[in-house]
């Protein structure tokens, strides 16, 4: 399965068409270009990626997920190229028997995309300025790129 995606993550198709007769819970994370960031109007995003890398370290991270929870199902895309204000960036969906472990994985999986996948986001703002960063800002608000201001 591709996790690395140059179109548009259709979430409302992925989301109507996700079945798991085995899930009690079902837990959808939904990362959306949000319309301002660092206190400026954001015009778009656009995110770059090690591909190949990328697509390992994904399926490592769903395999970790599913050895430490007892998961029905995961799925996790994350766009590159540009991403429009309002459109889908990342998504996580977790099925579980239970709500805990729908969440818990859930929120592990995005953590570890926004932390360790070679992932690298520049802002690009109305003004005509624009910031690259990586995929993880926490640095901004902790000062220290090992810091993550999420568990």
């Amino acid at each position: 399965m591709e996790h690395i995606k140059s179109e548009k993550i259709d979430v409302q198709e992925l989301v109507s068409n996700f079945e798991e007769e085995n899930a009690g819970a079902v837990v959808i994370f939904n990362g959306t270009v949000r319309k301002r960031s660092l206190g400026k109007e954001v015009s778009y995003l656009f995110y770059e990626a090690a591909e190949e890398m990328a697509e390992k370290m994904m399926e490592q991270i769903i395999l970790d997920a599913k050895k430490k929870w007892d998961l029905c199902q995961v799925l996790a895309f994350h766009r590159i190229g540009k991403v429009a204000i309002g459109e889908s960036a990342v998504l996580v969906i977790t099925a579980s028997a239970h709500r805990n472990e729908a969440y818990e994985a859930n929120r592990f999986v995005i953590e570890k995309i926004k932390h360790e996948l070679p992932l690298w986001k520049c802002e690009y703002f109305t003004d005509g300025e624009k910031k690259w960063g990586g995929n993880c800002n926490c640095h901004e608000v902790t000062n220290d790129v090992n810091v993550h201001i999420y568990p």
